[in-house]
């Protein structure tokens, strides 16, 4: 069993982030300014172990691994950014590739959304455009993850790196992208690249992923539940994908209990792995317009773990893959790292499903 956590990089300054939100802005900005936005809401979320940690800190990368080791992820999905060459966020995994340090298995998630001004509660403020120019621009981004590949510490299946795509349905001419960069691997010695896609309307209008060249597809969690619920509840279908809608009172609230109940998705195939998530709160970045989970129970949490590993455990080796949203997401309350309302709880109740 492989059990892969999301893991966020904004956690060091860059001088992108410096001229739109302010100087030394990192994802700890918003996550220590946010406030109770209703009776029992549970915010700021307060580190422990880590505490409000910097990722160009080699010693810091090293503790996370270690806790998510002895809890029994398996590896991190480092979030990638890539803007036609122009990249973002990219220093912390770039000294652990180069290092060698931590010794703890990993794969790239490329995060191919432009980036909005979603932080202020302005989504329409385009900050970064992605756009794909095509082959040329193609060719690029794989000699600078092709290093990547051939480290030892990547995760692959059936031999091929994993290469995680946030938002597949945006890649123009995408069967023929994922062509190109398959020919590409061949040729630079590799046995092709696995390439897993990320969809939310896994019910309705779902992304046909071998036709666009995929080899799996992974739904798009709490994105699922949320629209799921949202049909129960007759709200409009936008309303998770738009994440901001206008002239709201507080944030909309869903038990987590109903969300598990939500959350999982089994079409009963081999390339289709099943991601889990331990909480929801993205009010530090929208605040009255976001989404929170109440009612978060490490009871809860550990039954979806559990059917997630169901979903899997009787399949071959390579195939017993499940994702974990996230490790490090602090400003959408979405991660396993120790806080101070529920400590090591979350991580225990990984170390005791994925260890049995």
């Amino acid at each position: 069993m492989r059990a892969i956590a999301f893991y966020l990089p904004q956690y060091h300054p860059i001088p992108e982030n410096d001229k739109w939100w302010g100087k030394d802005f990192t994802e700890w900005t918003n996550v220590r300014k946010t406030k109770p936005l209703f009776r029992d809401h549970q915010q700021p979320k307060i580190p422990t172990d880590l505490g409000y940690y910097d990722l160009r800190d080699k010693n810091t990368r090293k503790a996370q691994a270690e806790l998510a080791r002895a809890s029994g992820i398996s590896g991190f999905c480092y979030w990638h950014y890539w803007f036609a060459g122009r990249r973002l966020l990219e220093r912390p995994f770039a000294e652990v590739l180069n290092s060698g340090e931590p010794d703890f298995p990993f794969c790239l998630g490329w995060a191919n959304e432009s980036w909005a001004g979603v932080w202020h509660g302005n989504p329409d403020m385009i900050l970064m455009q992605q756009s794909y120019p095509g082959v040329e621009d193609e060719e690029k981004h794989f000699r600078l993850v092709e290093e990547a590949f051939k480290d030892p510490r990547y995760l692959t299946i059936d031999g091929k790196p994993i290469f995680y795509v946030y938002k597949p349905r945006l890649i123009p001419e995408c069967r023929r992208f994922v062509e190109h960069w398959q020919k590409l691997a061949i040729n630079a010695g590799l046995k092709g690249v696995y390439f897993i896609g990320e969809d939310v309307f896994i019910d309705d209008n779902p992304w046909d992923y071998k036709a666009s060249g995929f080899d799996a597809v992974v739904p798009n969690s709490p994105g699922v539940a949320f629209l799921r619920l949202a049909k129960k509840r007759f709200y409009p279908r936008y309303l998770f994908p738009r994440l901001i809608h206008k002239f709201a009172k507080h944030p909309v609230l869903h038990r987590y209990a109903e969300f598990v109940q939500h959350n999982l998705v089994n079409p009963g195939h081999d390339d289709f792995y099943p991601s889990v998530v331990p909480n929801w709160d993205n009010t530090p970045r929208v605040g009255r317009n976001g989404f929170v989970l109440t009612g978060l129970s490490p009871g809860l949490f550990r039954q979806q773990l559990q059917q997630a590993v169901s979903q899997v455990e009787n399949r071959s080796e390579d195939y017993r893959l499940i994702f974990v949203k996230s490790w490090n997401e602090w400003a959408e309350g979405n991660y396993l790292e120790p806080d101070r309302e529920l400590g090591h709880t979350y991580l225990d109740v990984c170390k005791e499903v994925l260890g049995n």
